[in-house]
């Protein structure tokens, strides 16, 4: 039986939180219930995986380790700290939303949801998530991961408001902080998109699937595309050129030049494989002259970790020894 009646519900909340306290992740933002630090791990965890984002929130953090400092920053400085996590909205938003704390609040963040809310790039997830972890606001969220224990326990696809009715039934009162964190954590480990784990789950007992759904729909099928960049290097710099500021995709961000047409056609020096949203890119880079029409600037390698780099130039970077 799904966990919806009062005693049910009760039991579930008391093997949830077991497990969680014996088995959670020991992840950096767990350390403390600091909000600015809750904050910049949910904002960073959006869209990407945990194992991206350790290293990324440590070093993010020597750079800017407060609110204030994050507000008094350049945006091109909070850029090139978020470089290689991808979606760079979110560090826009996080920018500006460090700035509307220290000049509008004053300084104070905010310690509810529906206050958290009226900041930039926080909407229902992240304002419940921040609210409950760092404030124990009894607010629950729903992520990918909850949705799918939720879906798993009731045995049936749910629409997105009657999932989040569900996970502020099931939510525990005392503890909703670590209450959302098993959640999450229980889907991210155990209630597995794909060969759940049911065995090990501390909470199958109560399940009304014990396993997967059949899938509601078919997933959306991958774009394959080639691109072509030049790496030119000369006295300890490299070419780079800036994408538009209104471009669609990382506006603003520093890349290497792009190859296209009749140039196209050459042996690479480094090949590889880079995702970006619902594209698959096979990159051929070029040791050489970047194309007469690149417009750019050069950029010596000491500089280039403070630069807002697109996270596929860094990866050619990285993988051709310049960083």
């Amino acid at each position: 039986m799904p966990p919806l009646k009062s005693s049910a519900r009760g039991r579930f909340r008391r093997r949830l939180l077991q497990w969680f306290d014996q088995h959670r992740r020991d992840l950096p933002w767990r350390h403390d219930r600091d909000p600015y630090r809750v904050w910049l791990s949910e904002i960073m965890l959006q869209q990407t995986r945990v194992a991206a984002v350790v290293d990324h929130y440590e070093r993010f953090l020597r750079r800017f380790p407060s609110l204030q400092r994050l507000a008094k920053a350049r945006e091109a400085s909070v850029l090139a700290a978020w470089s290689g996590l991808g979606y760079y909205r979110r560090a826009r938003m996080l920018h500006a939303a460090a700035k509307k704390i220290v000049k509008e609040l004053p300084g104070e963040f905010p310690s509810t949801a529906a206050r958290l809310r009226q900041l930039p790039g926080i909407g229902r997830y992240t304002a419940a998530a921040i609210a409950s972890i760092a404030f124990n606001e009894p607010v629950a969220v729903v992520d990918g991961n909850v949705e799918r224990v939720i879906q798993r326990l009731w045995g049936k696809r749910m629409a997105s408001e009657s999932l989040w009715l569900a996970a502020q039934e099931m939510l525990s009162p005392e503890r909703p902080g670590d209450f959302n964190q098993a959640m999450m954590e229980l889907g991210a480990i155990i209630c597995l998109p794909r060969q759940p784990e049911c065995a090990l789950c501390p909470v199958a007992a109560m399940c009304a699937t014990r396993g997967e759904l059949s899938p509601a729909t078919r997933p959306v099928r991958q774009k394959k595309r080639q691109i072509n960049y030049a790496l030119d290097r000369r006295n300890g710099s490299v070419f780079l050129v800036k994408r538009p500021a209104t471009a669609s995709l990382m506006p603003g961000m520093w890349e290497l030049p792009e190859i296209t047409g009749a140039d196209a056609n050459f042996q690479p020096s480094l090949t590889l494989r880079h995702s970006i949203t619902v594209t698959d890119y096979w990159v051929r880079v070029r040791h050489g002259a970047a194309p007469e029409v690149a417009s750019g600037r050069w950029v010596h390698k000491s500089r280039l970790s403070r630069l807002p780099l697109t996270g596929l130039a860094r990866k050619i970077l990285r993988a051709t020894k310049v960083i």
